[in-house]
């Protein structure tokens, strides 16, 4: 380099050495320029949000607190491409979580239907989780151990109460107990639910009807206790629920039912009717009109199908249920889920009164193994695809 002076370096340097030595000449150092703006970052996958629906305020002693809200989580795909958005609605003891990833830590329903191009929004019942619980203002709670867990969602073929339960075989990580690591990390989230049923769908009910007034036309995926809520939904406004996908709905219908193992696997339980309007504890709307409860009549079956139960339905002449038959509905079914033996009377009450739902049993689409926690489970996406499958020819 000698000889060549201040110029000649610079041209040796190059186009990067010509910028340099004039910072140095200048007195300047890089960090000093401005940065040139980089090509933009491609949008995100998703874009997440949450808001609140429901809710009045109420005075609780020398306090006013808030009643009656619902937490809804959203999750939007960078684009949209399905024309209705779906709502997810967990059942008894559980939240939104169960939606949004497995317990084994993979991805779950929400990010499967989002990656199809549907808006989703997942809520937590009114009175639990994110929501709020409040024993002040909504009485006794109740919740769930661990040896009911395993019993009917996640280990039935340890307990061995009803002829399909041998057939599971979807749990992650072998048998769904306590020490199993997805089992303890889906018992941690479970939480503590209102110990009143009817109370239950008298708070989520209204609340879930708002979120739809909110957002619009939507389609319903509900699972255990959350079909009570999609029922009164559809009933209420079927203009709004453009399906309606009832994975193993509450049930059956009239009466619930134990399980005892053995021949006679089953038994009804309790005295009264635990769901007065067949599907529900709140009124719907039948033709001709149902002023109480007295007025439906039931019957039950002679005989039911070799391992289910016998159904209760209505007595001759049924009535109908004119909202419910203006929503495309289909009822999903597990093969070693205790619903395998009462879901089939679930389906039979909604045709005898004029809805006539579609039914998909997994084990017919291959998905066989499958206990009542199918979101969780080792096939979750492959059930979510079929699920998805039929709304493809259900709603246009």
């Amino acid at each position: 380099m000698a000889g060549q002076g201040i110029s000649g370096g610079i041209a040796a340097r190059g186009a990067g050495g010509i910028l340099r030595a004039l910072l140095v000449v200048q007195g300047l150092s890089l960090a000093a320029l401005p940065v040139r703006a980089e090509e933009p970052a491609p949008e995100p996958v998703t874009r997440a949000g949450y808001f609140y629906t429901g809710g009045r305020y109420q005075k609780l002693g020398d306090k006013t607190v808030m009643v009656g809200q619902m937490f809804v989580q959203s999750r939007t795909p960078a684009r949209i491409t399905q024309p209705y958005p779906v709502v997810m609605v967990h059942g008894l003891a559980q939240t939104g979580v169960n939606f949004l990833a497995t317990a084994d830590g993979r991805p779950g329903w929400v990010q499967r239907f989002v990656e199809k191009g549907y808006q989703v929004y997942v809520v937590d019942q009114v009175g639990r989780g994110r929501s709020g619980t409040n024993p002040e203002v909504y009485g006794p709670y109740d919740r769930l151990g661990t040896r009911g867990l395993e019993k009917t969602y996640t280990a039935p073929e340890v307990y061995d109460l009803f002829p399909q339960a041998k057939l599971h075989t979807q749990w992650p990580g072998g048998t769904g107990v306590q020490g199993n690591s997805a089992f303890d990390q889906f018992f941690a989230s479970q939480v503590p639910f209102l110990a009143n049923g009817q109370q239950t769908e008298e708070l989520v009910d209204p609340a879930l009807l708002a979120l739809l007034e909110k957002i619009g036309p939507a389609i319903l995926l509900t699972h255990g206790q959350g079909a009570l809520f999609g029922w009164a939904a559809s009933d209420a406004r079927p203009d709004l629920v453009k399906a309606h996908i009832s994975v193993e709905p509450n049930g059956p219908p009239f009466f619930d039912v134990q399980f005892r193992g053995g021949k006679d696997f089953w038994e009804r339980s309790g005295d009264g009717r635990a769901r007065a309007y067949g599907l529900t504890r709140m009124p719907l709307t039948f033709d001709p009109p149902v002023k109480a409860p007295e007025d439906l009549a039931v019957v039950q079956q002679a005989k039911g199908p070799d391992g289910q139960i016998r159904c209760w339905l209505q007595a001759d002449p049924a009535r109908t249920l004119p909202n419910l038959a203006k929503v495309p509905t289909v009822v999903v079914t597990a093969e070693a889920s205790f619903h395998a033996t009462y879901d089939a009377c679930t389906a039979a009450f909604l045709t005898q009164a004029g809805a006539r739902p579609d039914v998909i049993r997994l084990a017919d689409q291959g998905l066989r193994g499958n206990s009542h926690m199918v979101m969780l489970e080792t096939n979750s996406d492959a059930v979510a695809d079929a699920l998805a499958g039929w709304l493809g020819t259900r709603v246009k």
